[in-house]
C-alpha cells in the first residue's frame, strides 16, 4: 500500500500498490509446496478415465474366474461377468448375477456395438504393474542411437528425467503387453547414485503417439498455456553399491557423502522456499528455485516416491540413515538381495510405512553384492512384514515374463495371493497408483489380463490383455490348457531351507547332507529313462535302486534284504539328469569379479593375421563347488557344459562335468574333456564395446581354417577334425543371414557336424537346417530381440502359434535348450516344462525332457571320443521327483550324479 501526505504533511493511506508479478508467481508455487500428492480415488461413480479413447466399444467379459485383489488377495469370484466402458471397469456381477441390461441399452443408445467375450471360466486378473523397467530408455533392439538409460556426466543428477529419453519405437512394447504388462515405472539406469526422475507409462500406443500421451498421471501438465503441478506422485531413482563404484570409481564412502550433499542442497532450498512462502507479500526477490535441486526439496516434503537400487546390507544401512537424517520416506529398495537378512533394518527407515522390497526371484550372483541372493527371499520378507514386489529391471529380464517371477516366488514359499499381489496390487501401491490400478474394482482403469491357466502355473500365458478397456493382442494364438492347470497351487514348503539361508547370513552350505546307495521309491507314476522298462499300467508303482543303479521298476518290485531308504514320490517320476549349457557355469563364480574367473582366451586375429598355436580347452580352467552349480544340482541338473568365453571369433574346446563333483580329479567329475569346438559370429560390434570380426570376415576365416589353408598348429588341427566330421563345431550366432552363410559353407563340407547356438532367427531356415542335419541350441529358450541381428524372433503364444524350439522341432531339427546366465542353470527343468506348456501338441513330455538332456548330448558332442570307437553313451545320472516334474510343485528328492554309485538325498 502506498503512503501519501496531505498539504499539512500528515501521512494518509492511499490506493493499494499492486504486487509485483514475481510475487503472484511465487504464491502459486507456494500453494503446491505443502500439499502432499492426493490423487483422486476411483469409485464406481467414475464413468470415464483420463485415457479414454472415444469410440472404444464397451466390452462384456462373461463367465470369468476373477481374482480381484480384494480381501488381502484371497477373493476369487467364479462365473463373474465384467463390464468395461469409458476406459474403466464399470460393473462386476458376482457368482451368477448377470444383470447388464441397463448398460447394454445405454451402449446401443449411444451408438456402440458391445463386444461380448465368453471366457468359459478363464482366470482374469488386474493388469501387471512393473515397478522397475527401462522400457523406452534401454530399448530393443539395442542400438547406440537409442540407448538413453544413463547419463555419464556425474554420479548425482536428480534433474534428469526418463521421460525426456523415452523411445516410442521400442520393440518390447507389444512383447510385454503379450505378457500382461499394462503399466510400468520407467526408471533411469543405475550408473550414478542419483540417476534422475522416473515416470509411469502404459505400453499402449496412443493416437498422439508421444511419450507424454503414454504417461499415467503425469506430475506436471500443460493447462492454459503453462505448466501446472498435479496431485500425482513424482518418482526418482537412486542407486548405491557397485555400479557407481565401477563407473565413477566412487567408494561407498564417496557415495554416502554424495547422497548427503545432494539432500543438504535440497534441504537448503526447501528452507529458503518455506521462508519465502511464510511472508510472500514482503518479498523483494522472486521465489527461490533451482532446476537442479528442486526435486530434492520435494523429496524431503514427502512428495516423491524414492526408488533405490540397493543390494547389500551396508548400502541399505547407509540409505536408511540418510532417510532419517533428512526425514524422507523410501518407497522401495530395488534388487535388495540382502534385504531378507535385515528386514528389521528396513523398518528403521524414516516414515510410517517401511520400504517395500522390489526383488528378483532368481537373478543373482552376477556380482559380489548379489552373491547372497536366495530364491526364498520373497517368503522371508513377507513373513517379516515387508511388502514384496517382483520386478523385471527390463530388459535385464524380459518383462513379458514378469508373471514367471511371481510364480517362482510362490513355488519357493510365498503364498499364492501374495505372489499375485506382488505384480499387481502391491506393485501398484508402491508406484502410487493403487487408487486406480492393481485391483478389479468398479471405477478402476480397465486394465485386465485374461489367462489361459491359473496365472502362477507353469507357462501361464495371456489370452488377451486389455489396457484402458481396449484389447491389445490382435488375433491371439491360444493354447488349450488342461483342467489341472486352472487350479490354485499350494506354496512350496521351504521353511527349513529359508531358515538355513538366514541363519548362515546368506551363505548356507549347499552340499548334499545325506547319501544312500540303496533306495526304494514308492508312488512312482512315470519313468523317462532310456533302457529302463516302464511301470506298465500307469498306476503308481515302485522303483528299486541298488548301488546307484535301478534294478527293478514295477508294481511287483520287492527290495532284497538289507538297509534301504524308502521315499514316497507321491505320484512323481524318475528322469535323466538334466544338462545346463550356454553360461559360464563351471568357469566363473562371480561374473563381475575377475579373480573368480578362469579368464578369456586371446583373440584369433593379431594385426590382421591369424594367430598360430593356442587352442584353449575350458576343462583346463574347470571350477567345482560353486554356488550356482550346487543350487542347480538341487533342482535336478547333473551335468554342465561350458566353453571358453570371448568376444572374438574362436572360443575353444568345451567340456562337460558333474555338478556334484568337489574337484576335477574326482570320479565322474569331467565327463568329456574336449566335447566340441566353439566359435562365435556377430553381425556387428556390440554397441557397448565388445568387439567382433563381423560375419563376412568370420566366415572368411572359418573357410580358410576348414580347408586347411592355415598352418599346422593345434588350432588348424582342430578345424581339420571338424572338416572331417571327427569333431563337432558349435557356432554362437543369431541372425538368419549369418546362419544361411554357415549352411552354404556346410554344403561344401558334407562330413562336417554343425550346431547353431542361440539361433534367434533360425526358424526362418528350419527346413534347410533339417536337411543339413544341423542342430540348434536355442538360447535363451524364450527369445527376446536384444540386438539388431536378433530382431526377427518367433515369440510364441499369444503372438505366434509356436515358439522357436517348438517350430524347429516340428520341422525335424534336433533342438536343445540353453541359458545365458549361470544363475539360470537351476531353472533348466522349468524351461523344459514351459516349452511343453507352450506347445503340448508339438512336444511330448519325453520330447521336452530331451530338450535339456539327450538332444544336448548329441548336438554338443558330449558322446564323442569317450570310447575306443567313440559314441559311448553319456552318463547323465538320474533324478527322482516328488510330484509332477512339469509343475512348480514338483520337487527333487534324490539325485544320482554322473559316475556315482549312491544318490544324494534332498
Amino acid at each position: 500500500m502506498t503512503i501519501v501526505k496531505d498539504d499539512l504533511g500528515f501521512p494518509w493511506p492511499g490506493e493499494p500498490e499492486a504486487l509485483p508479478p514475481f510475487v503472484h508467481e511465487g504464491m502459486k508455487r507456494c500453494a503446491h509446496l505443502n500439499h502432499a500428492p492426493a490423487p483422486e480415488i476411483a469409485t464406481a461413480a467414475r464413468k470415464h478415465s483420463d485415457r479414454y479413447v472415444r469410440g472404444t466399444s464397451p466390452v462384456l467379459l462373461k463367465n470369468a474366474t476373477l481374482w480381484t485383489g480384494e480381501k488381502d488377495g484371497t477373493e476369487v469370484l467364479h462365473g463373474a461377468d465384467v463390464w468395461l466402458e469409458g476406459g474403466v471397469i464399470r460393473k462386476i456381477s458376482k457368482e451368477g448375477k448377470k444383470d447388464f441390461e441397463e448398460e447394454m441399452v445405454e451402449a446401443v443408445r449411444n451408438g456402440h456395438k458391445v463386444e461380448t467375450v465368453e471366457l468359459d471360466g478363464a482366470w482374469v486378473t488386474p493388469g501387471i504393474v512393473d515397478v522397475h523397467s527401462h522400457m523406452g530408455v534401454n530399448s530393443v533392439p539395442d542400438l547406440q542411437g537409442s540407448d538413453e538409460t544413463n547419463s555419464f556426466k556425474a554420479p548425482i543428477q536428480p534433474w534428469l528425467r526418463s521421460l525426456d529419453g523415452f523411445n516410442t519405437h521400442d520393440a518390447a512394447f507389444n512383447l510385454s503387453i503379450a505378457g500382461g504388462i499394462t503399466t510400468m515405472l520407467v526408471l533411469p539406469g543405475s550408473a550414478g547414485n542419483i540417476g534422475g526422475q522416473a515416470f509411469t507409462f502404459k505400453p499402449r500406443w496412443t493416437d498422439e503417439n508421444t511419450p507424454q500421451s503414454m504417461q499415467v498421471e503425469p506430475p506436471y501438465v500443460i493447462r492454459h498455456g503453462e505448466w501446472q503441478r498435479t496431485r500425482a506422485w513424482r518418482h526418482i531413482k537412486h542407486a548405491c553399491g557397485e555400479n557407481a563404484k565401477a563407473w565413477y570409481h566412487n567408494a561407498r564412502m564417496d557415495a554416502a557423502y554424495d547422497f548427503r550433499r545432494a539432500y543438504a542442497e535440497g534441504k537448503k532450498l526447501k528452507d529458503k522456499q518455506d521462508a519465502w512462502c511464510a511472508a510472500p507479500k514482503k518479498q523483494k526477490e522472486p521465489f527461490p528455485d533451482s532446476l537442479e535441486w528442486e526435486v530434492m526439496a520435494d523429496i524431503i516434503r514427502g512428495h516423491v516416491k524414492v526408488n533405490i537400487h540397493c543390494y547389500e546390507t551396508v548400502d541399505l544401512n547407509d540409505l536408511v540413515r540418510v532417510s532419517n537424517e533428512f526425514q524422507f520416506p523410501i518407497a522401495a529398495f530395488h534388487h535388495a538381495h540382502e534385504a531378507y537378512l535385515v528386514p528389521g533394518l528396513l523398518r528403521q527407515a524414516w516414515g510410517k510405512v517401511p520400504p517395500a522390497a522390489a526383488i528378483f526371484a532368481n537373478n543373482a550372483r552376477y556380482k559380489r553384492e548379489a552373491y547372497r541372493g536366495t530364491p526364498y527371499a520373497a517368503k522371508v520378507l513377507d513373513e517379516a512384514g515387508i511388502k514384496v514386489v517382483m520386478k523385471s529391471d527390463h530388459p535385464v529380464l524380459d518383462s513379458r515374463f514378469l508373471i514367471y517371477e511371481a510364480a517362482q516366488a510362490h513355488a519357493f514359499g510365498l503364498e499364492w495371493n501374495r505372489a499375485l499381489a506382488a505384480v499387481t496390487t502391491t506393485s501398484a501401491t508402491v508406484a502410487g497408483l493403487d487408487h486406480r490400478l492393481g485391483y478389479v474394482r468398479p471405477g478402476y482403469d480397465a486394465d485386465l489380463v485374461v489367462w489361459d491357466s491359473f496365472p502362477l502355473a507353469v507357462g501361464a500365458t495371456p489370452k488377451q490383455t486389455y489396457i484402458d478397456g481396449i484389447p491389445q493382442i490382435i488375433h491371439p494364438h491360444v493354447v488349450r490348457k488342461p483342467a489341472a492347470a486352472q487350479k490354485i497351487t499350494p506354496k512350496g514348503d521351504y521353511d527349513k531351507e529359508a531358515a538355513e539361508a538366514v541363519l548362515a547370513r546368506g551363505d548356507p552350505d549347499l552340499r548334499p547332507k545325506h547319501r544312500s546307495a540303496n533306495i526304494v521309491f514308492q508312488g512312482v507314476s512315470a519313468l523317462y529313462l532310456s533302457g529302463v522298462k516302464t511301470l506298465g499300467s500307469g498306476e503308481p508303482g515302485t522303483v528299486i535302486v541298488e548301488n546307484g543303479k535301478i534294478t527293478c521298476a514295477g508294481k511287483e518290485c520287492i527290495a532284497a534284504a538289507g538297509e534301504y531308504n524308502t521315499i514316497d514320490l507321491k505320484g512323481g517320476s524318475l528322469a535323466p539328469g538334466l544338462i545346463s549349457f550356454g553360461s559360464e557355469l563351471g568357469l566363473t563364480e562371480i561374473t563381475a569379479e575377475e579373480t573368480t574367473q578362469t579368464g578369456n582366451p586371446p583373440g584369433i586375429l593379431d594385426d590382421n593375421k591369424i594367430l598360430s598355436g593356442l587352442l584353449v580347452h575350458a576343462a583346463d580352467g574347470a571350477q567345482f563347488g560353486g554356488k550356482d552349480e550346487l543350487m542347480a544340482l538341487r533342482e535336478g541338473i547333473t551335468t554342465g557344459v561350458s566353453c571358453p568365453t570371448t568376444g572374438d571369433f574362436l572360443k575353444g574346446m568345451s567340456y562337460s562335468f558333474s555338478l556334484a563333483a568337489r574337484h576335477a580329479l574326482e570320479q565322474g567329475a569331467i565327463t568329456n574333456h574336449a566335447a566340441a569346438l566353439h566359435i562365435t559370429l556377430r553381425q556387428f560390434d556390440d554397441p557397448h564395446g565388445e568387439s567382433s570380426l563381423g560375419v563376412a570376415t568370420s566366415i572368411g576365416v572359418l573357410r580358410r581354417l576348414l580347408h586347411g589353408e592355415v598352418g599346422k598348429d593345434e588350432v588348424a588341427a582342430a578345424f581339420a577334425k571338424v572338416a572331417a566330421g571327427e569333431l563337432r563345431l558349435v557356432v554362437s550366432v543369431t541372425s538368419a543371414d549369418a546362419i544361411a552363410a554357415l549352411i552354404r559353407l556346410k554344403r561344401t563340407l558334407p562330413s562336417m557336424r554343425l550346431t547353431i547356438h542361440e539361433g534367434h532367427e533360425a526358424w526362418m531356415l528350419a527346413d534347410e537346417l533339417a536337411a543339413e542335419n544341423i542342430g540348434v541350441v536355442v538360447s535363451p529358450p524364450r527369445s527376446f530381440p536384444v540386438l539388431w541381428d536378433q530382431r526377427r524372433i518367433l515369440p510364441g503364444p499369444p503372438l505366434s502359434n509356436l515358439t522357436l524350439p517348438a517350430y524347429l522341432h516340428s520341422r525335424g531339427v534336433k533342438v536343445g535348450l540353453g541359458i545365458a546366465e549361470t544363475c539360470d542353470a537351476r531353472l533348466t527343468r522349468f524351461e523344459s516344462a514351459m516349452a511343453y506348456a507352450f506347445a503340448p501338441t508339438t512336444f511330448s513330455r519325453q520330447d521336452a525332457i530331451d530338450l535339456v538332456s539327450a538332444n544336448l548330448v548329441e548336438v554338443l558332442g558330449l558322446n564323442d571320443g569317450l570310447g575306443a570307437a567313440g559314441g559311448d553313451e553319456v552318463d547323465l545320472g538320474f533324478v527322482a521327483y516328488e510330484g509332477d516334474m512339469f509343475s512348480f510343485e514338483g520337487r527333487v528328492r534324490a539325485v544320482r550324479a554322473p559316475g556315482q554309485n549312491a544318490m544324494d538325498l534332498f
